[in-house]
């Protein structure tokens, strides 16, 4: 049973707090929040996970960089892996690497896949005296790029 299944009642006003989730650095933490007094309680075992990774986020780790083949490999410390606790999933599994900025590397872990769809269209005229003289339209599907295409119209009614 959780501490937090149960009613919790404001230490400084006794009014009934209400659950809330509250967002810091990516972490989801469970939380109870009286509307009176805004006092906050957050869940003992997301803060302790929290407190670990603000830990581990001030810790600099100095590792090797080794070619392996035709590539480089970086050694992730353990106490990192540990920390996501997902180290038996990761092995031999891809994870997502790009420049955030200059001298700046981002891996990222496990991410679900968003299955998202872009759809765009733009249109743009040429007007003259008042008239369009051109129309040019541009429509993309991210889900059917055979399908994207760029429409170019001239009015030939001059």
């Amino acid at each position: 049973m959780d501490i937090f299944d149960n009613k919790i009642l404001c230490n400084k006003c006794g009014k009934e707090m209400k659950k809330v989730l509250v967002t810091k650095n990516g972490f989801n933490l469970r939380a109870v929040k009286c509307e009176k007094c805004n006092e906050t309680i957050y869940h003992p075992a997301d803060l302790k996970e929290y407190e670990e990774f603000i830990r581990l986020k001030q810790k600099e780790f100095n590792v090797k960089m080794r070619m392996v083949g035709n590539s480089y490999a970086v050694s992730i410390p353990r106490e990192m892996v540990d920390f996501m606790k997902e180290q038996e999933k990761m092995i031999n599994n891809f994870v997502k690497m790009c420049f955030e900025e200059k001298g700046k590397i981002s891996l990222k872990f496990n991410l679900p896949e968003k299955k998202t769809r872009v759809l765009g269209f733009k249109e743009a005229k040429v007007i003259k005296n008042g008239k369009p003289i051109f129309l040019a339209r541009k429509v993309y599907d991210s889900a059917n790029p055979k399908l994207n295409k760029t429409e170019l119209y001239k009015n030939d009614e001059e």
